[in-house]
């Protein structure tokens, strides 16, 4: 009696999944960052911290086509001041729907079957 082996199936993704990948991987870190802004803006992190400072300057330049949409707000604390930043909120979710938007684009410019 033979016994018919199947041999392992190996999907491999197709060059359209992969930029996808690629893009959500990229656009994922942005919200990471994003995120770490806007937590460390409402903790009141010091600016003396490398770490700190180093977010606020990579996330700046994402942040400023929504400054001025919604006012910041202000708590002041004993030790530190924290600061609502609507702008973070409101790019964090904007980025998310490009991400999403690039990635419908891909898919019906790939002309693959979309399941």
């Amino acid at each position: 009696m033979t016994e018919i082996i199947n041999p392992p199936v190996i999907n491999e993704a197709t060059k359209s999944q992969k930029i996808e990948y690629v893009v959500y991987f990229l656009m994922g870190a942005l919200e990471i960052l994003l995120a770490f802004r806007l937590i460390l803006k409402l903790t009141g992190a010091s600016l003396s911290s490398g770490f700190v400072s180093a977010i606020y300057n990579l996330s700046g330049i994402f942040i400023a086509p929504f400054n001025g949409i919604f006012s910041k707000g202000y708590a002041q604390g004993v030790e530190t001041t924290s600061v609502l930043e609507p702008a973070a909120i409101v790019a964090i979710v904007v980025y998310m729907i490009v991400a999403w938007g690039i990635v419908k684009l891909i898919r019906i410019s790939s002309g693959e079957q979309q399941e």
